[in-house]
């Protein structure tokens, strides 16, 4: 493990791995519509992370950890996926097109009745926000 590796995490996305939240890898544009379907039972959450990106594994380490702290993620009430931007860059084009939201990286997402009605990027993704929203 390098010193950068050890301060920032890997650089190969398998940081998540270790993470208490479910994530659902985002690998094929069809779970999009498996998304809006989803997002009418329960809400939705994307995370889209860049995975050579020091600034995005930090906001993706901190988001992990505060939902911690504030118990966003109980058993259940939420689908949490994660998009790894440069292996999926064309899921990343279609989400801003469907959700009629900027791409941006990192960013969050939380889609409601097929609709994101909260999306927020780098030093504002904030678990304690997401979770008012829900």
């Amino acid at each position: 493990m390098t010193i950068f590796s050890s301060i920032f995490g890997s650089s190969d996305g398998l940081e998540k791995a270790k993470s208490t939240i479910k994530w659902i890898a985002l690998q094929d544009l069809g779970q999009l519509n498996e998304i809006i379907n989803n997002s009418h039972e329960k809400p939705v959450v994307i995370f889209k992370h860049s995975t050579r990106c020091s600034v995005s594994r930090m906001a993706l380490k901190q988001f992990e950890a505060e939902t911690l702290q504030c118990n966003v993620f109980t058993e259940n009430n939420i689908d949490a996926y994660f998009l790894d931007l440069l292996e999926h860059r064309d899921i990343s084009n279609e989400i801003a097109s469907r959700f009629g939201v900027y791409h941006q990286s990192p960013q969050l997402l939380l889609i409601k009745d097929g609709k994101s009605v909260y999306d927020v990027s780098h030093s504002d993704i904030d678990a304690r926000e997401l979770k008012a929203k829900l």
